[in-house]
């Protein structure tokens, strides 16, 4: 084997790696889609001044639990200071956080270029 040969191979491994996580991605990309399509029926909404108490906790799914607690231990944060928190991405945070907003339970305020969540005074338990 000659070393272009060699140095050629390894390339082709790496791309075909990328090709096969892009594959896995586009799966992914498809089922939200189609979530989105059809309306994310598992998202309850919940009255506006929802409390976010111990019962109200343990009720949630554990990944909004993590990010909901994270918020109420941090008092207001940003995704990107959740994501430190709980060392999940801060795309996945977001995606929670905006999901706890809208059944409810946290509150986004908008500053500039940066949203920050929290829970409100009065509605916390």
């Amino acid at each position: 084997m000659s070393s272009q040969e060699i140095l050629g191979k390894k390339p082709l491994q790496i791309l075909e790696k990328i090709r096969e996580n892009l594959e896995k991605l586009n799966e992914k990309m498809e089922i939200m889609i189609e979530l989105q399509k059809h309306g994310r029926r598992d998202i309850q909404t919940i009255p506006q001044e929802a409390p976010l108490d111990v019962m109200t906790l343990l009720s949630m799914p554990d990944h909004l639990r993590k990010t909901a607690m994270t918020v109420c231990r941090l008092g207001r944060a940003t995704a990107d200071e959740v994501a430190q928190q709980t060392r999940r991405a801060r795309a996945v945070e977001s995606a929670y956080l905006n999901q706890l907003v809208i059944m409810g339970y946290l509150k986004k305020e908008r500053r500039g270029r940066k949203a920050y969540f929290y829970v409100e005074k009065e509605s916390q338990g």
